[in-house]
């Protein structure tokens, strides 16, 4: 009699063991923010488990926080191609993060109105420049009870050119403008918006004040609080310059760009105002100035503002910087250079 044929191995089953310690080593890397490792045991557990939904989100997560987002974008590509596990939110994030705004936009859409997608949506509006419709999303979660929705709120009407609005947002918020130093700067920028320009200056110091407490207790170095504080210095020299205090507002500017402890957009609205300020005095500094802040092209005719100031800027920062240039470039008589802005700009 012949011998029976041997059964065909079936593949083993995931070892479960192995999979929750990785699981178990997985959550702790990400709590102590060790990222790099984290990626590397998702790419673990995707070795012995493919597909498995819960690794490819952590790991997808783990590159965003260690600010690789290009490499999180192409792992989202490649598993929403082989495994049918939705990514729109964290497509739409890191198409948000490269700037890339109207594809992060499309990525949202159709997708569930909860609160996460919402305030997403809202910062892709805000930096848009779509503050009507920015606006709208943060009146929606209003009752959501989400943290600090106020100072984006208030931020989100200031942009719209609802100044108007912000004493009746904090009163329905129930919350104080010196609740913390982004709000009292925001509620600041509105005052300046409706031509309060003393009653934004003390509010600009109450919260630079309010700013150093709270940056100080959470021991952040002097360099990264100047850094954070930026918005707010240059905010107190703009009222200065409003105020006519012309010397005052020369020097907090000309301190904010030499120290060069500032965010870019910050940096970029300093030189701008300093050289309104100055007027013709000293046009080839100014333009040494406006040129750090432009994107070199290889077209003459190309003009573009440096590290996606074009986005960072509001409308009308913008066209102060290129009314700027081109007022110098007048003074400096260079004509042909003129041309050139006004047909690259235009």
């Amino acid at each position: 009699m012949a011998p029976k044929a041997k059964e065909k191995s079936k593949p083993a089953a995931a070892p479960a063991v192995a999979i929750e310690e990785l699981f178990t080593s997985l959550d702790r890397h990400i709590q102590r923010s060790e990222f790099d490792r984290a990626v590397r045991v998702s790419d673990q557990v995707l070795t012995i488990a493919p597909g498995d939904e819960d690794a490819i989100r952590c790991k997808v997560v783990a590159l965003i926080k260690n600010d690789d987002i290009e490499e999180a974008l192409s792992t989202i590509q490649e598993f929403s191609k082989r495994y049918s596990v939705d990514f729109s939110f964290f497509k739409a994030y890191c198409l948000y993060r490269q700037s890339r705004l109207d594809e992060a936009l499309e990525s949202l859409k159709g997708q569930e109105e909860n609160v996460a997608n919402m305030l997403l949506q809202s910062q892709i509006l805000y930096r848009l420049g779509k503050m009507d419709a920015c606006v709208d999303i943060y009146q929606k979660l209003h009752k959501s009870k989400i943290d600090s929705l106020e100072i984006n709120f208030i931020a989100g009407l200031v942009s719209a050119g609802r100044a108007s609005q912000v004493q009746g947002a904090i009163d329905s918020f129930r919350v104080k403008p010196t609740s913390s130093f982004e709000l009292a700067y925001n509620v600041a920028c509105s005052l300046i918006q409706r031509n309060m320009h003393k009653d934004a200056d003390q509010l600009l110091l109450s919260a630079r004040r309010i700013g150093q407490e709270t940056l100080m207790e959470e021991n952040l170095a002097d360099a990264d609080i100047e850094l954070e504080l930026a918005p707010i210095a240059v905010q107190l020299a703009y009222v200065q310059q409003i105020l006519g205090n012309t010397q005052e507002a020369h020097e907090l500017y000309s301190s904010i760009i030499k120290k060069n402890l500032a965010d870019e957009s910050s940096l970029a609205v300093s030189i701008s105002n300093l050289i309104a300020l100055k007027g013709p005095k000293d046009v080839s500094d100014g333009l040494r100035k406006l040129d750090k802040l432009i994107e070199k092209g290889d077209e003459p005719l190309m003009f573009q503002l440096a590290r996606g100031l074009d986005i960072k800027l509001s409308q009308k920062q913008r066209e102060a910087i290129y009314v700027n240039r081109l007022l110098l470039l007048l003074h400096a008589n260079k004509l042909d250079q003129v041309l050139h802005f006004v047909l690259a700009i235009f």
